[in-house]
Order: structure tokens, then C-alpha cells, then sequence
């Protein structure tokens, strides 16, 4: 087990494990894992030298390709595409949130741009200019 930093200027370590480990905490020989890799459903990271590195992520997702398979009966394929959907409903969620939070900002904005109407009581008597009575003019 080896930890290389998720994202360096974070300051916060993630953990990544070796394949053997990996496959070890996911419950399967790593020929498995080497597979799921080929075939798209688990990818995960590479070192310089271009050996696996699995995230916790990864194990979690090894775990749910194991119990979709064993308990649920889904095939390879038909894991792949409940894998990639659920990547893009998770993306969408992420994108709703981010359009929901700028939509209330612009929100606070318009509210801050419009001006409170002052209340009065004073009362305001028109009369018009040019008063005609009927054909007379006012003298």
C-alpha cells in the first residue's frame, strides 16, 4: 500500500493500493481486477512505470461490480452501462447544484439592485393647463 497525494496543493493525502491489495480488500484475484480494467469498468490510476493504483473509490466500485454480478445476475455490459449512467447522473447532479447555486446568486444580485419604494402620504392634485368651459375663454 502506497499513498501519493490526490491533490497536492490540498494538502490532503489519499490512499492507493497496490493491485494485490486492491484485489485482496475487494475480494477477488487480481486476474479480476486486470480484467475489469481491459474492459473499462474499473480503471484505475497509473504509476510512471505503469503499474495499477486503486483508490478506496475504486475498491468501493470493484465491490459493487462483484455484487451486481454474484447477487443481481447483471452481465459484463450490462454492468459497464449501469456504471456509466450512474457516472453521468452523478455528473448532472454536479452540474444542477452548480446552475442551482449561480441562479441564487444572480438572484441576491437582482434583489440587491432594486431599490425599496418610499411610502407618502402627500397627496397630488392635477389640473390641467388649458381649460376650455364649453367655448369660453378664462379671462
Amino acid at each position: 500500500m502506497s499513498a501519493e497525494p490526490k491533490n497536492p496543493s490540498a494538502g490532503a493525502r489519499a490512499e492507493f493500493f497496490m493491485i494485490s491489495v486492491a484485489a485482496e480488500l475487494a475480494g477477488m484475484h487480481a486476474q479480476t481486477l486486470r480484467t475489469y480494467d481491459r474492459l473499462g469498468l474499473v480503471t484505475p490510476q497509473r504509476t510512471s512505470g505503469g503499474g495499477r493504483r486503486y483508490s478506496a473509490r475504486d475498491v468501493e466500485l470493484l465491490r459493487e461490480v462483484q455484487r451486481l454480478s454474484q447477487d443481481e445476475g447483471v452481465n459484463l455490459a450490462g454492468i459497464k452501462r449501469v456504471i456509466e449512467l450512474t457516472n453521468q447522473v452523478e455528473e448532472l447532479r454536479q452540474q444542477v447544484a452548480e446552475l442551482s447555486a449561480e441562479a441564487e446568486r444572480m438572484r441576491a444580485a437582482y434583489r440587491a439592485e432594486l431599490a425599496p419604494t418610499q411610502r407618502s402620504t402627500a397627496l397630488v392634485v392635477w389640473q390641467p393647463r388649458n381649460r376650455r368651459d364649453h367655448g369660453h375663454r378664462r379671462r
